[in-house]
């Protein structure tokens, strides 16, 4: 694992939003951030998860969470600017923000992908990524020490047959990483970074291998460090890289 001791107060006062808290790794990045102190804004599809979420976080005595139900595959720019004014009017900047919702898409050759979920695939792990993105940077820039951290994959450095849209998606969203972080770089108080989780016991991590026995990975909890690492004053001067979890 990636070797970090996160200390305990570590993102205490920090506001971060996670995407594709409802689950998985975006949800043990939530409950991770929370118990460092910080303010989270769960982001995702389901009210129902990111509640059940929500109540975990008040009963451990963490601070108070915010709740952001947002569909990313049909999301528009209105909403994305919509969510970036509910925020400044309620916390008047951004620290943190977690771009880790994916969607997995189907593992299959190129010349059988469906058309139709190649775009869903594209439309929720780059275009919303970028379009949130985008709408946050002033509240990000508001802060003077922000942290953007993407969550990629291996299969976004070298292509693998069957990853399809996910692949490329990923080889995207490392690209999307560095052209930002070379942007920020020099100008702002914002670094850009991401991390490669590798295999971890997570749904989607089921739905890629259903024969691999899920107890052979690492659960979300255990690749947090790295999580921690970049989102905290520790890592200032990491800019425009790609870690791996593991």
């Amino acid at each position: 694992m990636f070797d970090y001791q996160a200390p305990e107060q570590l993102l205490a006062g920090r506001i971060i939003l996670v995407t594709g808290a409802g689950d998985g790794i975006g949800r043990a990045a939530a409950k991770s951030y929370a118990a460092h102190g910080a303010t989270v804004v769960l982001l995702g599809r389901t009210l129902d998860k990111l509640e059940s979420l929500y109540d975990e976080i008040e009963a451990a005595g963490y601070p108070q969470p915010a709740i952001v139900p947002l569909n990313l595959e049909s999301a528009t720019e209105h909403e994305y600017m919509e969510l970036a004014n509910t925020l400044e009017q309620e916390f008047g900047r951004l620290d943190g923000l977690l771009n880790n919702a994916s969607s997995l898409g189907v593992r299959t050759a190129i010349e059988n992908y469906d058309p139709s979920i190649w775009n869903q695939v594209m439309q929720v792990n780059v275009n919303a990524s970028f379009m949130l993105t985008q709408a946050l940077l002033p509240l990000l820039h508001e802060s003077s020490d922000a942290s953007i951290v993407f969550t990629s994959s291996g299969v976004g450095r070298k292509g693998r047959a069957y990853w399809g849209a996910y692949a490329v998606s990923k080889f995207a969203t490392e690209g999307f990483m560095e052209v930002l972080a070379d942007e920020l770089e020099n100008t702002s108080p914002i670094r850009v970074n991401c991390i490669n989780p590798g295999a971890t016991r997570t749904q989607m991590r089921v739905t890629a291998y259903p024969g691999e026995p899920p107890q052979t990975n690492p659960a979300p909890a255990d690749i947090m460090p790295v999580y921690l690492y970049l989102m905290g004053a520790d890592s200032k001067e990491i800019n425009g890289q790609s870690l791996n979890a593991q």
